[in-house]
């Protein structure tokens, strides 16, 4: 890279398995730990907080685990200021080949006279002599005064100056309970730097919690006020409403980087991967509209916005999604799409449609959308062939029954039509849920090894009557193909999703060959 042109790089501090796992239910099994730390690496984190060894023997094992296989990343053991806690981090970590110990204690009064019941001048020297203690058996010490926002800068500054002196060298300054505004954080990073003795030879860190909606706007102040690490979760899990997010952080410096002058060493293609990882082992679904990953990101409705997409993806998108490991899919069909997304999303499915097909299909599309808030792929192919008298999928469901019990396995049956012989086939299997039995069903009558990747299921309405929305992925090598699917009956919504799918997959193979009669009776 040229020196005049260089930018400054900014050292992405991973706390998903520390700060991330104490959202409330995401908790993870040591095993589930080493596999989120893996892809972590292959993100391109620079250091990784795996746990809170203290807290529990498998916290501690995973620590210890993790630290053993991962290299050329460091690893942060995580302690309050007590002997007992530092003990046991530096044990955890003690066959990581870099390493830092990270102490905290609070630091505003709040959390002093209630939480501490301790004087200033108490929490001073405890934290100065643990940062000595820690200091004997790591060099890299991180220290963070807990509340710091919240903390009086007088005091603030006497509490990093003692913890440098004592050999921190890293200084966090946590913005713990999400109070601080983007201006006052970054301010609080230089006026620190600028106040403390030994405050301009050491690095910094910055930790923002998002109450209100403000940690990624001010870890992106603390950046420019000159932090080396920022400290961020995988999709922004964590207390409360979580930390900085990983990658609305990672892509707001990569698409701002000329403008910000620094830049982070995360390899977008494994954001998707990494995200999708984390939601699945916490159980915690990413909302629609979250910044780069959510489902919505890069999905457009309005037909103004699609057809520019259309014309130039940089019309309405700052990002490519495929960058991103993030599968294209950015044209919804809605009542607010146009013709132009309409012909664009059938001749994805291989068809060709004259103006006077395309105007009847719009007629009725628009009378579906109309009634319901999308049109799924398995219901714009069926209003396709009712226009045209053309099939595009080779499989379709007819019916399904599933028996389920408490105490036993699921046993599922579908009939399924295969238009290209024109022939029905009955299918039967069992599994431990309705879903993995009908899945096993359909896997009989799909000439491809087919993996279920993963599925949504959304109720698009309240009330018993509510339409449930399925979105299935499927995996075939290496290709993913994902559709949807709407019925009151889930399962069926869900049976239908899968077997588009694994339509999508077949049409990528070969062509199907379906007469234009077989079509119409069909219909």
């Amino acid at each position: 890279m040229n020196p005049t042109t260089s930018k400054r790089r900014i050292r992405i501090f991973d706390t998903t398995l520390r700060d991330g796992e104490q959202a409330p239910g995401g908790s993870l099994t040591p095993e589930e730990k080493i596999r989120i730390a893996r892809q972590l690496v292959k993100l391109g984190v620079d250091v990784i907080e795996p746990g809170f060894p203290i807290s529990s023997p498998g916290d501690f094992a995973a620590v210890q685990a993790i630290s053993r296989e991962l290299q050329g990343v460091e690893i942060c053991g995580f302690a309050r200021a007590v002997k007992g806690d530092i003990d046991a981090a530096v044990r955890a970590t003690a066959d990581a080949p870099l390493r830092r110990l990270h102490l905290f204690l609070s630091s505003s009064d709040i959390h002093i006279d209630f939480q501490l019941r301790k004087s200033r001048q108490q929490v001073v020297e405890l934290a100065r002599s643990m940062v000595a203690y820690a200091k004997q058996f790591v060099d890299r010490i991180e220290y963070s005064p807990m509340d710091a926002t919240r903390t009086g800068e007088e005091f603030l500054f006497e509490i990093v100056e003692a913890v440098i002196a004592e050999g921190a060298t890293i200084i966090n300054i946590p913005d713990t309970v999400g109070y601080a505004l983007p201006e006052e954080y970054g301010r609080l990073f230089r006026r620190v730097r600028e106040n403390v003795r030994g405050g301009d030879t050491v690095e910094y860190s910055a930790h923002c919690h998002n109450d209100l909606g403000l940690a990624v706007a001010n870890s992106l102040a603390a950046v420019q006020a000159g932090v080396t690490y920022v400290e961020v979760t995988v999709n922004g899990v964590g207390e409360r409403a979580g930390n900085t997010s990983l990658e609305e952080l990672a892509m707001a410096i990569e698409t701002r980087k000329e403008t910000l002058g620094v830049e982070t060493g995360i390899r977008p293609e494994e954001i998707y991967a990494a995200s999708k990882l984390v939601s699945r082992t916490m159980h915690m679904p990413i909302a629609f509209n979250k910044p780069v990953v959510g489902r919505n990101a890069f999905q457009h409705e309005a037909g103004i916005h699609q057809d520019g997409l259309l014309k130039n993806r940089s019309t309405y998108e700052i990002m490519d999604p495929e960058r991103l490991g993030i599968p294209r899919s950015m044209i919804i069909l809605g009542k607010h799409s146009g013709r132009h997304a309409l012909r664009h999303r059938v001749g994805q499915y291989g068809v060709t449609l004259a103006d006077d097909e395309l105007e009847r299909l719009y007629a009725r599309f628009k009378e579906t959308a109309d009634a319901q808030k999308t049109v799924s792929d398995d219901e714009l192919i069926r209003l396709i062939g009712e226009t045209t008298a053309r099939v595009i999928d080779r499989f379709a469901v007819r019916d399904i029954q599933v028996v389920s019990s408490s105490d036993r396995a699921r046993v599922a049956s579908i009939v399924i039509t295969d238009h290209e012989t024109g022939e029905e086939q009955v299918y039967s299997a069992t599994g431990a849920g309705p879903i993995e039995a009908l899945t096993a069903c359909i896997k009989q009558a799909i000439p491809l090894e087919v993996e279920f990747e993963d599925m949504e299921l959304h109720s698009l309405s309240s009330g018993e009557q509510a339409a449930g929305e399925a979105e299935v992925t499927v995996r075939v090598g290496e290709a993913l193909y994902k559709s949807s699917a709407l019925d009151q009956d889930v399962l069926m919504a869900t049976a239908k999703a899968f077997l588009s799918a694994c339509n999508q997959a077949l049409r990528a193979h070969a062509p199907v060959r379906v007469p234009s009669t077989s079509a119409a009776s069909a219909g």
